[in-house]
């Protein structure tokens, strides 16, 4: 049994092992050969900042390690300056490295205590991050029920009050309501972008989403067209493209008049396929470009708040481009419109851009 857990101890500590019967190795060397002067001193305190990057000892034992062989060195030095075999300022080497090493290693428990410290805070936000996403999930379900319950009266309420000021004021509260359900679905979307069910991924035609896109949408008057398809597909989940779609698309109605522009289109660049979203609206300011896509972000607040918008939008449209391995970029111009493109990682390969007949398609 005591011959086994010397075994253990062997195979556990068996670098340590040999790092030290190469130190003793040395030493002898210093001894019997004082014509090898500073080489094997030196490289005994080489191979001690060695292991000791790779072994990180604990605070005492790097200090009792440096003391064993400073005092092991520098006697072996000191015996051989008092013999006349060595000058006596070989002997200063030794407290010199012994201070560069202990400066060494104050250096890296600085870095471990700061790297520790570092892996705490990290660990922390990570759990405020998900106790946040898991605070929207549930409010989210919690909300939808009452919601439901108080939207149901209202719309009852509605349609059986024979005061007319009556039914009006139910008839805003229930448009209220509708906005609050829509509020918690899309906050309840964004908290859910990063769970590993967010997409059922499988081959997605581009071109089918945007004619049954430009279908469900045709019937609000702007000036509707389909531009350019790419014959192609793309791995994705095709109910969150819907939704990023969707969610461009009810952005553009939101800033073009009724007699407005709105074209959808696809197309092939390489190994990506881009969706745009084109409109003749008012335009994006150079300055509100880059955070458009933010949360809660809106151009203009008056005009998003009229509309029914929350400024989540786009935000949702980024999640749900990401999450595909893609992104979505926009270029605008102020007073003539803007195009939006969600750029995807094609899937089966496309051979051409195919024309579509412009006149069958304008709405």
């Amino acid at each position: 049994m005591r011959v086994s857990r010397i075994l253990r101890w062997a195979r556990t500590y068996r670098v340590d092992i040999a790092w030290v019967t190469f130190i003793l190795l040395n030493l002898f060397a210093m001894r019997l050969i004082p014509e090898w002067q500073t080489v094997p001193f030196l490289i005994i305190w080489v191979t001690l900042t060695a292991i000791y990057g790779f072994r990180l000892w604990h605070l005492g034992s790097a200090l009792l390690t440096v003391v064993t062989v400073t005092l092991a060195t520098g006697g072996l030095i000191g015996w051989q300056v008092l013999r006349g075999k060595q000058d006596a300022d070989y002997l200063a080497e030794v407290p010199l490295l012994a201070m560069m090493f202990v400066i060494m290693v104050w250096h890296s428990r600085r870095r471990v205590t700061a790297m520790e410290e570092m892996k705490r805070v990290s660990e922390h936000n990570l759990l405020l991050l998900a106790q946040q996403r898991q605070f929207l999930q549930d409010a989210s379900h919690e909300l939808g029920t009452p919601i439901a319950i108080a939207l149901g009266h209202v719309e009852l309420i509605e349609q059986t009050a024979h005061d007319q000021a009556v039914a009006a004021d139910a008839r805003v509260a229930a448009e209220e309501l509708l906005r609050i359900r829509r509020l918690t679905s899309r906050l309840l979307l964004l908290a859910s972008t990063d769970a590993p069910d967010f997409l059922y991924q499988a081959p997605v035609d581009v071109d089918e989403i945007l004619v049954e896109t430009l279908h469900r949408w045709s019937h609000l008057p702007r000036r509707w067209s389909l531009g350019n398809l790419a014959d192609a597909r793309v791995l994705g989940d095709s109910d969150r493209l819907t939704l990023a779609l969707d969610a461009l698309i009810e952005n553009a109605v939101d800033h073009t008049d009724v007699d407005g522009q709105i074209e959808l289109s696809a197309r092939r660049e390489g190994e990506t396929v881009i969706v745009s979203v084109k409109d003749s609206g008012s335009g994006i300011p150079a300055p509100e470009v880059e955070r458009i896509f933010g949360r809660f972000s809106r151009i203009d607040s008056g005009r998003s708040r009229a509309a029914g918008g929350f400024g989540l939008g786009l935000a949702i449209v980024k999640a749900i481009a990401e999450a595909h391995q893609g992104s979505v970029r926009v270029r605008s111009t102020v007073g003539q419109g803007s195009v939006f493109e969600l750029q995807l990682p094609a899937g089966l390969a496309a051979d051409s851009d195919r024309p579509v007949d412009q006149g069958a398609l304008q709405m």
